[in-house]
């Protein structure tokens, strides 16, 4: 028996009944006739995920205050990795597969923009198609990743990618990455507006740190106990941990995302972006090599929106310099 068929007997024995199991996946959309010895199907993807480019520029693209000094704020990077551990945990607890589970946490920000939701939001505002982060996502393991091949995911793992915002997943695996998107970004959010000064523990609204702690690690591990204690037919909060939960949400939609020191710097960003985006709409021709053949495949708008949603924060600010800030003089 081989490494991988034991993993899948394991699965098979030991999973709950509501699991995916890898040895039943619907498949990639190009079949590829030698499977792994060490590696299940999910195994495989996650490991694809991991060493794609779009997972390394993630370090480099803002989670929610742009462009901090600080070491310690997260990034799109870290984000991903607290919902990876989050979504693991939840899924080990309700002996769902931790495999899929994980590749679909690391993939799930994979389309996001330099600037955050600000990019997303101007890319959506000026492009005639729209844009959402998590279509952006499938399109980079379907079309972008490897010269144009992309990633060639199981159909579990993108489905988990792509309803990872607004939809519901067919896996529970997809579910619970959902529900551990969710508890990263406002808890670890919640510390990072500490650390920038914008607000401070005590504005937390009490009804909330009563149920759920006062500490991060108090409200993780409240948010987290409560889903699995629902079990995973349900996946879902107690009535008490979800009205608390809510209470949080929106005290950091009114204090922190929306507040005007956060996003003082934001307009900016969806300058620069909206000013790449018309320029190179009107110069196709400017587009590096591989996005024109993006062009040539699908059309020059895709194209262009591919190219601008992969650039980190930084080479998107080197790009705007580039094309529209006057070079220094140099006398020959």
């Amino acid at each position: 028996m081989t490494p991988r068929e034991y993993t899948e007997n394991m699965e098979k024995n030991v999973l709950s009944p509501l699991a995916a199991r890898s040895a039943e996946t619907k498949g990639r959309s190009r079949p590829e006739n030698k499977p792994d010895t060490l590696r299940t199907d999910f195994q495989r993807d996650r490991d694809r995920i991991i060493h794609c480019n779009a997972f390394a520029r993630l370090k480099r693209k803002t989670q929610v205050f742009l462009n901090p000094t600080g070491d310690h704020y997260r990034t799109r990077l870290t984000h991903t990795l607290e919902v990876s551990q989050i979504a693991r945990t939840i899924s080990r607890a309700l002996r769902l597969n931790e495999d899929l589970t994980e590749a679909i946490a690391l993939g799930h920000d994979l389309g996001h923009t330099p600037f955050g939701h600000a990019g997303e939001q101007i890319l959506n505002d000026v492009s005639s198609k729209g844009f959402k982060h998590y279509e952006q996502s499938i399109r980079v393991v379907e079309y972008i990743e490897k010269g144009g091949r992309g990633l060639n995911l199981t159909h579990e793992v993108k489905d988990g990618i792509l309803k990872h915002t607004d939809m519901v997943a067919e896996t529970r695996e997809g579910r619970v990455v959902r529900l551990a998107d969710v508890i990263a970004y406002i808890n670890h959010d919640i510390e990072d507006a500490i650390r920038a000064g914008v607000i401070s523990a005590g504005d937390l609204p009490r009804f909330a740190t009563d149920v759920l702690g006062k500490t991060k690690s108090q409200r993780i591990t409240s948010l987290v106990s409560s889903i699995v204690e629902s079990g995973a037919e349900k996946l879902c909060y107690s009535e008490e941990v979800a009205k608390a939960k809510d209470e949080l949400s929106a005290f950091m939609f009114a204090n922190v995302y929306r507040n005007p020191v956060c996003k003082s710097e934001e307009s900016k960003a969806k300058t620069m972006i909206e000013m790449l985006y018309r320029y190179f709409m009107d110069r196709p021709e400017k587009l590096p090599d591989e996005y024109k053949l993006l062009s040539e495949r699908f059309d020059v708008e895709t194209a262009v929106l591919d190219y601008i949603a992969g650039m980190s924060d930084g080479y998107c600010t080197r790009a705007f310099m580039e094309i529209f800030v006057p070079k220094d003089w140099e006398r020959i």
